[in-house]
């Protein structure tokens, strides 16, 4: 049993940047899907639900430790494939030993929210889901397929469609420079219609950098695979913005992976990022350092 007056965590932790002030609470250990091309978070990890007793415990800890704390994520990866049956326990034991929290955060990937119906979405929203964080990274069939997301195109519009259909905010994924060879255009403007259709609260652009260990730095090895120019990452954000109509949300560029900080509030700020990215592409604006990109 873990110590009550500490959190039980396994492993490297991830959580969101908006994230950054919440409790972390690890329901689950690693990631369901995991086998994603180009990502290393959860790999030493064998996907698990921790057994209620521990999770309690770490509540208990948390409500000595943060009591005055307003959002909660529940982590790892993609906590929100665990049954109803947990989550039917889980949040109202949160309401009970952290009665100040407001907002609870998770992870999510396609095949999870494929699994819960619209009944059960709204039974979360009820008891303090606030947000949900879906990976799509592209809305071009063969990229997705080249990276080996757990759902198609049409999948992840739907799973978006069906969390802003719930009531609860929508904040999505998507990287520059995974594409195939030859396909960083199509991909970029498939994944500008793709967000258009799911009409997201929230989306966070990072350009993608090789991780030692995945298959896709081994295919960039074997010269399968070549990791965009900075100028070409900067073309394919600008063709995604092109192609990213929201009804209202937040389209952010300004994770430490990018070359050119953005942050725009659509629909009204579109033109004028989208000129910024005309001008650091001809040059006239001075680009992130290489050694200065981290993920």
């Amino acid at each position: 049993m873990p110590d009550p007056v500490t959190l039980h965590y396994e492993g490297a932790i991830y959580r969101p940047p908006s994230e950054a002030r919440s409790i972390i609470l690890q329901a689950t250990v690693g990631c369901a899907h995991n086998r994603c091309s180009f990502c290393t978070s959860y790999k030493e990890k064998r996907f698990r639900i921790k057994d209620r007793a521990t999770v309690e415990a770490d509540l208990q800890a948390a409500a000595r430790l943060y009591p005055g704390v307003k959002r909660l994520f529940v982590a790892d990866g993609d906590a929100l494939i665990m049954p109803m049956r947990q989550w039917r326990w889980l949040m109202p034991a949160i309401g009970r030993y952290l009665p100040r929290v407001e907002r609870v955060g998770v992870y999510a990937t396609g095949l999870a929210l494929r699994k819960k119906t619209a009944e059960e979405l709204g039974w979360l929203r009820d008891n303090g889901l606030g947000i949900i964080y879906l990976g799509v990274e592209s809305g071009d069939p063969q990229t997705l397929a080249f990276i080996r997301k757990d759902s198609s195109a049409r999948q992840l519009i739907e799973a978006g469609q069906k969390v802003k259909a719930a009531g609860i905010q929508l904040s999505v994924t998507v990287l520059l420079g995974i594409a195939p060879a030859g396909r960083g255009s199509e991909h970029a403007r498939l994944t500008g219609r793709l967000l258009s259709a799911m009409d997201p609260d929230f989306v966070g652009a990072l350009s993608v950098i090789l991780c030692e260990g995945t298959e896709l730095a081994e295919r960039a090895a074997r010269g399968e695979y070549r990791v965009p120019s900075p100028l070409e990452m900067l073309g394919e954000l600008q063709e995604m913005l092109t192609h990213t109509e929201l009804s209202r949300g937040l389209f952010m560029a300004n994770h430490a992976s990018n070359y050119l900080p953005l942050k725009v509030e659509l629909p009204g700020g579109k033109a004028e990022a989208l000129a910024l990215l005309q001008e650091a592409i001809s040059g006239q604006v001075r680009l992130r350092p290489e050694a200065s990109r981290f993920l």
